[in-house]
């Protein structure tokens, strides 16, 4: 099976609808004649035609209002914010009119769309380039969100992305573009062609938006994580030696409350690990969720690990990334409590 970055993979999923549907279109800042900011489009231009893979002007509101009026009209539109620091002016148009369109138009008109983003820390990006925001979107009535971990899972799930007739969100943890990423950034980078999960299969597959995917098995420790974290979730077990089993949510919204309870109802504690920001943060749902569902098989408060209250910083990166020691001080406290 042929092996792929993650930024390949997604280049794959759009060149595949592309192909099986004329009504996906590919629009954004460079994504056309250059290729994308980190090369995610690189190629599409030449093979669809600057009709379907266009640049436009730098207006992240112009570029999502002009994806909605496009989906109203019949196409599906897969556009790019070059970062997700830049969806801000977008937003509008992402919460008042795609969010919105099924359900006050009482269904005669829907948004399939999907917006990606480059999103998260780890590359010295400061705090303009380093935003993790998805739980502005988890909030919003009428979008899913999706954050793929790995190759295989960022093609599956951006095709199930762009089928889907109502609008997606999909964050893309730039972290993990060339490869897994565990929190040691002292160390090598790993490639994804030395990884299993870097394996992507050729052509149309899907994976099922809403269906989250064990990691690692355990029974010490329910750990839900998403993105960049889910190697860090990894690392700080194997260090810890605590037996914790791995989540890798996949999909934010709509949620595997299923697969979530499943596991904290076998190990009876639960810690959460994302890189936004703590409060208000989407760990803070996912605790609420666990409480309220597994509250008489937990053997101690759930914990949460994420990123200070504070604009991601330049000069103090790692201070800041939620790394495997601090996910291993929180297994660790939640064992002894």
């Amino acid at each position: 099976m042929p092996r792929k970055t993650m930024v390949e993979a997604i280049r794959d999923a759009m060149d595949v609808c592309m192909q099986r549907d004329d009504n996906v279109v590919v629009f954004g800042e460079d994504v056309g004649y250059f290729g994308g900011v980190f090369r995610s489009t690189q190629g599409l231009q030449q093979k669809f035609g600057s009709n379907r893979v266009f640049d436009t002007p730098i207006n992240e509101s112009g570029i999502v209002g002009a994806a909605v009026g496009m989906a109203a009209y019949g196409l599906r539109p897969c556009v790019e914010i070059q970062f997700a620091d830049y969806m801000y002016p977008a937003y509008d148009q992402i919460v008042s009119e795609a969010a919105r369109l099924r359900y006050r138009s009482n269904g005669q008109f829907t948004a399939a769309m999907v917006v990606r983003m480059p999103t998260g820390g780890g590359i010295f990006g400061g705090q303009t380039h380093s935003q993790s925001p998805e739980a502005l979107f988890t909030h919003v009535s009428g979008l899913k969100t999706v954050v793929p971990s790995n190759p295989y899972d960022a093609k599956g799930l951006l095709i199930a992305a762009i089928e889907d007739n109502d609008p997606v969100i999909f964050l893309e943890p730039k972290r993990l573009y060339n490869g897994p990423f565990d929190g040691h950034h002292e160390r090598p980078v790993t490639p994804w062609a030395r990884h299993p999960q870097g394996e992507v299969p050729d052509g149309h597959y899907t994976v099922p938006l809403g269906k989250a995917a064990i990691r690692r098995e355990g029974t010490a420790v329910t750990v839900l994580a998403y993105g960049t974290m889910v190697f860090v979730a990894e690392a700080a077990a194997q260090e810890t030696g605590i037996d914790a089993e791995i989540i890798d949510l996949r999909t934010l919204l709509p949620y595997d409350l299923d697969t979530i309870v499943a596991s904290v109802r076998k190990t009876g504690r639960c810690v959460v690990v994302h890189e936004a920001t703590l409060t208000s943060g989407f760990g803070a749902e996912l605790s609420a969720l666990v409480q309220e569902n597994c509250f008489y098989h937990l053997e101690a408060p759930v914990m949460r690990v994420a990123g200070w209250d504070t604009p991601y910083p330049h000069a103090q990166e790692w201070d800041y990334f939620p790394g495997p020691a601090r996910v291993g001080r929180a297994l660790k406290a939640v064992m002894e409590a």
